[in-house]
């Protein structure tokens, strides 16, 4: 059985952790806030740049793009795919970073010819362990989602994709759908199915024709990687968030596991003590019998 020092240097140790598991827990959740905050600001540019390519597509349903399927259906492509996985920098986030790395491995296993582009430590050590080749790590933080940094990937990805040196690219990251789902994803970048910028009966205003110049090719060449980069950067803030919100969950229950521990090590704790001072009056009461006995012996008269 421990004793009364151990288990209140046990009950210390957890009120230590438990002031850490807190402290994550709000800084995580202020890391939360800021970031959906950026990300609002500059998603209606991206709404915009969407909406400008379905408006290419009300004016001439067949124009052609090496970014966009054909009108008549998905042909099979067999060359090499590209494949942007983003996990964290770091754990104690649950099952977040296990989710992405393992949803990865089934396009990576599905298509052995598929070339990994890798954002967070997580992944990188995941892979390189692993002996699974990594066509390239993007070195800066993913706890530092930027615009800037979307569009180095955006541009690293099209050169390749413009160069037919990949057939197809996708992505896996963390969607996070509201506070209490988050799911990996796998999405396929490019090339795009004409269905994803049809028009819906409530944009109405979108269906006006329009003159595009020098072309709608051009235009739509020019489009294309700044809304690449915004779905790249929404992908990015979105893992991020996700692996905030996965953070916080995992410190929350941290800290009720501490809670429950230090309530249940101050039970204990009690016990012992209890038990320790009773022993202490049992010891000092038949010492005192004892030594009453002794004097009887000595001295009748007493």
């Amino acid at each position: 059985m421990a004793s009364a020092k151990e288990i209140r240097d046990h009950i210390q140790s957890v009120r230590d952790t438990r002031k850490i598991t807190n402290a994550m827990y709000m800084i995580s959740s202020a890391k939360l806030r800021k970031v959906k905050w950026e990300l609002d600001r500059t998603r209606p540019y991206f709404d915009a740049l969407k909406t400008e390519i379905k408006r290419i597509f009300r004016v001439s349903n067949d124009i052609s793009s090496h970014y966009f399927y054909p009108a008549e259906g998905e042909p099979e492509l067999d060359g090499a795919y590209a494949c942007l996985v983003i996990t964290a920098d770091k754990g104690m986030a649950g099952a977040y970073n296990h989710n992405v790395v393992k949803t990865a491995m089934q396009r990576y296993e599905a298509h052995p010819n598929t070339k990994l582009y890798v954002v967070g430590e997580v992944g990188r050590q995941y892979f390189t362990k692993r002996g699974i080749p990594i066509e390239q790590s993007f070195l800066y933080p993913a706890k530092d989602p930027t615009l800037r940094r979307a569009r180095e990937i955006t541009d690293i990805l099209l050169e390749k994709f413009d160069a037919r040196e990949y057939e197809k690219l996708y992505i896996v990251y963390t969607d996070m759908k509201n506070s209490l789902v988050a799911e990996p994803t796998e999405f396929r970048l490019l090339p795009f199915h004409r269905s994803q910028f049809a028009d819906s009966e409530e944009a109405a205003w979108a269906k006006e024709k329009f003159e595009f110049f020098p072309s709608m090719e051009k235009v739509l060449r020019s489009i294309i990687p700044g809304y690449v980069t915004g779905f790249i950067y929404s992908a990015l803030v979105d893992s991020f968030c996700s692996e905030q919100n996965a953070r916080m969950t995992a410190m929350d229950s941290a800290s009720r596991n501490a809670d429950k521990m230090l309530k249940e090590l101050t039970t204990h704790y009690n016990r012992v003590r209890q038990a320790a001072i009773t022993q202490e009056i049992t010891e000092i009461a038949a010492g005192a019998k004892a030594q009453k006995e002794k004097k009887s012996k000595e001295d009748p008269s007493v």
